[in-house]
């Protein structure tokens, strides 16, 4: 049994399957001597192919962002014809008959060990660069290796280092299970991605690929952050007894989809989705969402082959509103940085990159590339068919009013060039994510040029105690449930309350059993969390008074550590909603 991090609750029962950078097995069986010309041919295909995507990506980044920014891709395209690193891939194929995949592996492997000598640091940061060659080739050379995942049967319990958002996203090619991953913690891309499916998750299991083969048998507590390599046949008994608890349960809440979220007293509360394309606005409707409280525009560019241009960003804005529920969303601009990069932007590495070039500071940079985006959101806010549509623009880390007015000044010039230019368009009410402890501390000057607030607790936990979050020896800090987090989002509520600006949290907060009592407490009554969490909150509301909660968190103001607020919710949830303790979490 190892113990991880806690990320998406549930338990699951599975066959491993790890999935390295590059998929491939690196001890298969040699070539065939026949077969060595092949080889090479489909290597140099490969080659040719990753090519011609950089002198695309060149030209489609210049036009759109800037030369500059669109260098990385010559310079990748220069390591690709590099006759050291060509000649060692022929080399290892045609005299040591390995497959294409498994040179690039084995190159990956040699860099890196001479990469991690130098204490030069430009040297040490090429290394990210042979690695992002090395993953695009292998990309083209993937087509024949999907098979080996295809040939394990049965729900799978995908293991990792760290799921890329474009891996996760593609997780509906095979029946996923369970997830576990060495690095990353419960907001970390995988974390947030799998609670939108409802997919049990562990993250932070140190050493994991090297303790866990393809084909053992893995079990996944969501519950506890346990994870069990090949248990006896009565433990995996009991976990699949459990599993199957999980499953009736989260059916028989699904049921409450069509019913509105209403508190024990009658009152009524907003329960929105937090998505990252169109299949989660899907499933946004199908879990009884009233709307989507965050779009997170990211997942787009991370996971596009190139660079999204205004018309194919305003193609996938309007899919999205279309299939949201009540056609409600809030689409929050591009919040790259930190641990989300694109090469084109935001590449070199910082040393405190959480606290760096990243988010708004980012957009900034790139005004034209910005202003791409606020357009395209600002097209797909325009009523179709005379229908009006309920979008709103939100921008993610602002730390001071110039920030906010500077936004608000873009916004403006869009919209006259859109007028100008003869195009439909809509005026959308403009909100400030809260993430910052400086937006906090001065929420009552922001929300004099801001329409609506939504608090991103995710961030605002980590820069409140100074914790990356994904950081496993600190990430014990970032604990939501600790007095000084609750005091800061209780100001910050009561404020927007008294100013009679609308609020919205829209961190993992939201979804969290004890969390959500406490806010409710607070006075909160518009919520965003993952999709597949919305019936279970929809059903703890019914448990809930005003009265009951602002009770409990007055007794939560007089306590003073994080583990008596822990263990005092617990017993509060487990008191009010029984039913629901199996999906409470810490």
């Amino acid at each position: 049994m190892r113990k991880g991090i806690v990320v998406s609750p549930g338990v699951a029962v599975g066959t491993a399957y790890c999935v390295h950078e590059i998929f491939v097995r690196r001890d298969g069986a040699p070539l065939h001597a026949s077969q060595v010309l092949d080889e090479v041919a489909r290597y140099e295909r490969a080659r040719d192919a990753t090519a011609a995507d950089l002198r695309a990506l060149y030209q489609k980044v210049t036009s759109q962002v800037g030369e500059a920014e669109a260098a990385i891709f010559r310079s990748h395209e220069t390591i690709l014809h590099d006759p050291a690193f060509t000649s060692k891939i022929r080399g290892w194929i045609v005299d040591q008959r390995q497959t294409a995949p498994q040179a690039l592996h084995r190159l990956l492997d040699e860099y890196t060990a001479l990469f991690a000598r130098t204490k030069d640091e430009y040297l040490r940061e090429r290394l990210t660069d042979v690695r992002d060659v090395i993953v695009r080739l292998s990309g083209h050379l993937s087509e024949a290796l999907r098979p080996e995942s295809k040939a394990i049967a049965g729900p799978l319990i995908l293991v990792a280092g760290e799921l890329l958002p474009s891996q996760v996203i593609t997780l509906g090619e095979r029946e996923v299970a369970g997830i576990v991953t060495q690095s990353g913690g419960g907001t970390s891309h995988a974390a947030i991605l799998a609670r939108s499916r409802g997919i049990p998750a562990v993250s932070g299991v140190r050493g994991v690929l090297r303790q866990i083969k393809n084909g053992d048998l893995v079990v996944v507590d969501g519950r506890e952050g346990h994870v069990i390599v090949n248990p006896s046949p009565e433990v995996a008994s009991a976990y699949r007894k459990l599993q199957r608890e999980f499953f009736d349960l989260k059916d028989a809440l699904a049921e409450n989809r069509d019913q509105p979220a209403v508190s024990a007293d009658g009152e009524s509360i907003e329960l929105l989705a937090n998505i990252n394309g169109l299949a989660d606005a899907s499933a946004a409707r199908a879990m009884g969402a009233s709307g989507v409280g965050l779009f997170r525009t990211e997942y787009l560019f991370l996971t596009h082959p190139d660079v999204p241009d205004e018309e194919e960003q305003l193609e996938a804005y309007r899919s999205v509103i279309r299939a949201s529920p009540n056609g409600r969303v809030t689409i929050r601009t591009l919040d790259l940085g930190g641990d989300k990069t694109i090469p084109y932007l935001g590449h070199s590495r910082e040393a405190n990159p959480f606290l760096g070039w990243r988010s708004i500071r980012l957009s900034f940079e790139h005004p034209e590339f910005f202003s791409t985006q606020i357009r395209a959101v600002l097209r797909a806010a325009a009523p179709e068919r005379g229908v009006a549509k309920d979008v709103r623009l939100l921008f993610p880390m602002i730390t001071t009013l110039e920030e906010m007015r500077k936004v608000r000044g873009m916004v403006r010039r869009a919209l006259r060039r859109l007028q100008q230019e003869g195009k439909k368009h809509a005026a959308v009410p403009i909100g400030l994510m809260l993430e910052v402890p400086a937006a906090a501390v001065c929420i009552e000057s922001l929300l004099e040029v801001v329409d609506f607030v939504s608090i991103g607790s995710n961030d605002l936990v980590q820069y409140l105690m100074a914790a990356d979050r994904d950081n496993p020896k600190v990430n014990h800090l970032c604990q939501p449930l600790s007095p000084p987090v609750l005091r800061v989002l209780d100001g910050v509520i009561k404020t927007c309350h008294r100013l009679k600006k609308p609020v919205t949290l829209c961190g993992e907060m939201a979804g969290n059993p004890r969390a959500f009592a406490l806010l409710y407490g607070m006075g909160l009554r518009s919520f965003s969390m993952s999709p597949a969490l919305i019936p279970t909150i929809k059903e703890l509301t019914r448990h809930l008074t005003s009265r009951q909660t602002r009770e409990v968190f007055e007794e939560v103001l007089q306590l003073k550590t994080s583990g008596q607020i822990i263990r005092y919710t617990a017993d509060q949830i487990a008191r009010l909603a029984p039913q629901l303790a199996v999906w409470d979490t810490a």
